[in-house]
């Protein structure tokens, strides 16, 4: 059986690094400069943080701890709640989850033990 076209076809598409396709080469450089800064251009843009969500800059490091090992224990409660309805492999990355914030919030409360040692 013989094909009605040939494989590749003869007819060349316009590549774009022809000469004759310079406009092309021009309108795809523009593209990608507005699209994709350099990097130049991203280091020479000054920081500005969000404010959005900002924690009190006069909060103390005690204060802040503790909400921290509060809020570790409350994510690994809705873990362990998520866990019991999986099976298989998520069940698995989720406990795996579940035991890095375990460890996260052990961390958290040697730094809680070291700022205000018990008596």
């Amino acid at each position: 059986m013989i094909k009605p076209s040939p494989n590749p076809p003869d007819a060349d598409p316009v590549s774009p690094y022809e000469p004759d396709s310079n406009k092309l080469n021009e309108a795809a450089e523009r593209a990608l400069d507005l699209h994709f800064p350099s990097t130049a251009d991203i280091k020479a843009t000054p920081r500005k943080p969000s404010t959005l969500f900002t924690v009190d800059p006069q909060a103390t490091t005690e204060t802040l701890v503790v909400y921290l090992v509060e809020t570790l224990a409350s994510v690994d409660v809705m873990v362990h709640h998520l866990v019991d309805h999986l099976d298989g492999g998520s069940r698995n990355a989720l406990l795996g989850i579940s035991n890095n914030i375990m460890l996260a919030e052990i961390t958290a409360n040697q730094v809680l033990d070291q700022i205000d040692p018990r008596a």
